[in-house]
């Protein structure tokens, strides 16, 4: 029997989806009676909801606003406590919904709503490094130190022979998955079902019985197909306490699908980030000192601080260290995930600092990270399972074709468009989570395999198929596997590039149970759980790496950038199925091209929220920007790890790109663009 792993093998649900039988959470057979709610947002920046009515329409059902829906269990996510107290903090936020008998109905019902504001004030919702609500959180996301100092950064950098001391912004960031977020809910005798566009079944769950006071075994979670979240659907999110919340009101199933425009309001975006990073260098390049203070923005009502800095912790090795992070409580909705955070707009700053690091020495770019290469992570002291960030940058420089990279910048001329080349590593922790799974043996000899994992158009269902096979001993054709539902074995969401590492690890750890029972008998069963796997791991540094690579060609007299092509070597462990992992890498690049290029959340600073909320106005890459664009990984075998020795590749495909797009316009131009996204205006005033 050939091994399962390592083959390209078709995804699972691929005619099913392309020919429309996969269902969504918005595509569930209508039921007699259902009714389809419509969100009614706030107009106003900032104040309070007075009263909500509205016209007589037999059509209309109910409107729920703060004045008489439920009280909601205490929920962590303020976010979610939706419709609970009559303030408004940003223009966008729910504050109430309506619903009718047909969409349409709903909608225009929702328009025509009138609420009455008080106390309505200016946003504020402008970050500066120099705020006046600026404060250190106890920590950052994923429980990471606020800030870290190792020796003595300010000394040395002031004897340091070379030293790079400038500002990085990038912008905010809407994660503009394909499908919108949309729940359909119902409830039964005390039950709550819910259909749901979703990361985490297992984690709406838990919230959705917390909101509505039952035993989560009450509530059913259902996300069987779910078009893409990016982190936007990682964690509970309004839509789905505002349909449960209408279903029970009405005593109908209820269908509440976001409009676009509010998906940059009420789900999430990437926050704006401001970086001061120094570097100090001796005469060869060598790294003395590093500083990295990070600035950003969360809402008045719930606290989220991307971990911007913490990637500059771990790339390189010097004695001195300095990592900080500060956050502005501002009139603005909640950031949340956004497709590698933290690593996406601190790499952007660090080897954009890196690269004017290498100008100011002479030294090649590539030859200047090598020298700075650590033995050990910088900020543990622990042995790395597996580092291969030199592999990835000698082995991409020779595929790329870096020896025709000009060192001095704006000296290659092709008609009436520069020719520039840049480069950037990449890194993203390994992140794994305990799981449980259970297998059992069906009448057929097949045997199924059940988590309560997500596939948001990963290919989850396919690799953990493979998994699954090679575990049992038998073919992949011979194995089913059931997820998106938190019925089955609960398991961590979708997030951080770990779903493959966490699900499989259970996966892998149920079948070699199975299997060990002897002959798979039609009713054999077996369960497993990976929390005391997980949580007895080794102390080491587990983290994948990569190197970037850009050819820009920028014209002369439009300033238009246009990215010829791209290049990304990763070290990512074993892989799973190479078709979808460099499906998923190409995409990460591709995110990572419209965070340089295009990407622009536009602040309105006189009515609140964001101006450009569409894809009218708010641009992400067309198949047109995307030219020729190739993803490849080093060999790399890493026995730390989990069983299948995987290190997840979701997000690392993202990071180092932006930056080396930016380095490649530098390199065609001159113009160094410290501020995301590099558009025209920017680089033509100064060709």
């Amino acid at each position: 029997m050939t091994a399962s792993i390592g083959q390209s093998i078709r995804r699972t649900e691929s005619i099913a989806k392309v020919t429309g039988r996969a269902r969504y959470a918005a595509e569930q057979p209508p039921t007699v009676g259902q009714l389809y709610a419509w969100y009614v947002p706030a107009k106003i920046p900032v104040g309070t909801v007075e009263h909500v009515e509205l016209d007589a329409d037999p059509a209309v059902h109910a409107v729920l606003w703060h004045g008489n829906t439920e009280k909601l269990g205490d929920l962590e996510d303020a976010e979610l406590h939706v419709l609970q107290s009559n303030t408004v903090a940003y223009r966008g936020q729910t504050v109430a919904v309506v619903m009718a008998e047909s969409l349409d109905a709903a909608r225009a019902a929702a328009a025509r709503v009138q609420v009455r504001y008080g106390d309505v004030r200016a946003p504020d919702n402008t970050l500066t490094a120099d705020h006046a609500a600026l404060y250190a959180p106890e920590s950052v996301n994923a429980g990471f130190p606020t800030d870290v100092t190792v020796g003595d950064p300010d000394s040395a950098l002031e004897t340091a022979a070379h030293v790079v001391d400038n500002w990085y912004s990038t912008a905010p960031m809407h994660n503009s998955a394909m499908e919108p977020h949309a729940t359909t809910a119902q409830w039964s005798e005390g039950v709550l079902t819910v259909w749901d566009s979703t990361q985490a079944p297992s984690g709406v769950q838990g919230d959705l019985a917390t909101a509505f006071g039952l035993e989560p075994e009450n509530v059913r979670v259902i996300a069987e197909n779910v078009g893409g979240g990016f982190g936007a659907k990682g964690s509970t999110r309004p839509n789905a306490v505002l349909a449960a919340m209408a279903a029970r009101a009405t005593g109908k199933t209820v269908k509440l699908v976001l409009p676009r425009q509010a998906l940059f309001d009420l789900v999430g975006y990437r926050t704006p980030t401001l970086n001061h990073v120094r570097l100090g260098a001796d005469s060869t390049g060598t790294l003395q000192a590093i500083t990295h203070d990070s600035f950003q923005q969360t809402s008045t009502i719930f606290e989220f601080c991307e971990q911007t800095a913490e990637s500059s912790r771990h790339i390189y090795a010097s004695a001195n260290r300095r990592t900080t992070h500060r956050l502005a409580p501002l009139d603005v909705g909640t950031p949340r995930w956004m497709r590698a955070p933290g690593e996406a707009p601190g790499m952007f700053a660090v080897e954009t600092a890196i690269d004017e690091l290498a100008s100011v020495t002479g030294i090649d770019p590539i030859e200047l990270r090598i020298r700075n290469e650590p033995d050990l992570d910088p900020a543990s002291g622990n042995e790395f399972s597996s580092r291969s960030v030199v592999q990835c940058l000698r082995e991409g420089a020779e595929k790329f074709g870096w020896e025709r990279r000009q060192a001095d910048p704006g000296q290659r001329l092709e008609g009436r468009k520069l020719i520039g080349m840049g480069v950037a590593t990449a890194s993203y922790p390994v992140l794994i989570s305990p799981s449980t799974a259970s297998a059992r043996v069906q009448q057929d000899g097949t045997i199924t395999v059940s988590v309560a994992a997500t596939d948001i158009g990963t290919g989850a269902r396919t690799v953990l198929r493979q998994i699954a096979a090679d575990a049992l001993g038998v073919d992949a054709d011979s194995v089913t596997v059931e997820l998106g539902d938190s019925a089955l074995p609960t398991a961590p969401g979708a997030g951080g590039s770990s779903g493959t590492s966490s699900w499989g690890w259970a996966v892998t750890k149920v079948c070699r149970a199975l299997k060990a029972q002897g002959p798979y008998a039609p009713g054999n069963s077996a369960d497993a759980d990976t929390t005391d796997d997980v949580e007895g791991q080794k102390e080491l540094a587990r983290m994948a790496f990569g190197a970037q690579f850009a050819e820009v060609a920028v014209d002369i007299d439009t300033g238009e950038i246009r990215v010829r092509k791209m290049l990304g070597v990763f070290g990512i462990g074993a892989v799973m199925n190479p078709s979808l992992a460099r499906s998923q890498l190409i995409g990460g690049m591709t995110f990572g091209l419209g965070m340089a290029l295009m990407e622009n959340g536009a602040v309105d600073h006189e009515f609140g929220g964001f101006a450009n909320h569409d894809f009218a106005e708010y641009h992400i890459p067309a198949c047109a920007d995307v030219t020729e664009l190739e993803a490849v990984w080093v060999e790399e075998v890493d026995t730390e790890l989990a069983p299948m020795g995987g290190k997840g590749i979701g997000e690392i495909g993202t990071v180092g790109s932006p930056a080396a797009i930016g380095n490649a316009v530098y390199n065609a131009t001159g113009v160094r663009v410290r501020d995301l996204p590099i558009t025209l205006d920017k680089v033509l005033p100064h060709l």
